[in-house]
C-alpha cells in the first residue's frame, strides 16, 4: 500500500507539477466581501475571479460576456426579451422612439380645475 502511494505520488508530480490556470484567482467570501470594489475591477479588466467558501468553488466573478449591454436598463430588456417575457416591436428600424413629452405641472392643474368645475 505504501509502495502504491509512493509511485502514485511520483506519477502526479511529473504529471501535474503546478496549476494550469495561472492567472485565475481564487478567492474566499469574508475576503470578498471586505475587498468587494478590487475584485470587481480585476473582473472588469476581463480577469476571472473564483469565489470559494471553505476551499469549494462557489461562483464565478468574471467580465461580461459577448452581446451583454453596457447599461443596466437595456441588459435587463434583452434578458426579458431572452426569457420570452417580452417580444420586440416586428419590423421596427431606425432609432427607439423618444417619449411623450410631459405637460408642466401648472397647466395640469388647471386643466384638472377645469375639468372639476364641468362636473
Amino acid at each position: 500500500m505504501v509502495a502504491l502511494k509512493l509511485v502514485s505520488a511520483i506519477i502526479l508530480t511529473k504529471i501535474a507539477t503546478g496549476s494550469y490556470l495561472v492567472c485565475m484567482r481564487a478567492v474566499g467570501i469574508k475576503i470578498l466581501k471586505d475587498r468587494l470594489s478590487e475584485y470587481v475591477r480585476l473582473a472588469a479588466s476581463g480577469e476571472v475571479v473564483l469565489v470559494t467558501d471553505r476551499d469549494r468553488v462557489v461562483a464565478e466573478l468574471g467580465p461580461p460576456g459577448p452581446g451583454r449591454a453596457e447599461l443596466v436598463t437595456d441588459a435587463r430588456l434583452a434578458d426579458a426579451v431572452r426569457k420570452g417575457w417580452l417580444t420586440p416591436p416586428l419590423g421596427m428600424t431606425g432609432p427607439v422612439p423618444g417619449g411623450h413629452g410631459v405637460a408642466p405641472l401648472a397647466d395640469l392643474l388647471v386643466e384638472l380645475a377645469a375639468d372639476r368645475d364641468a362636473r
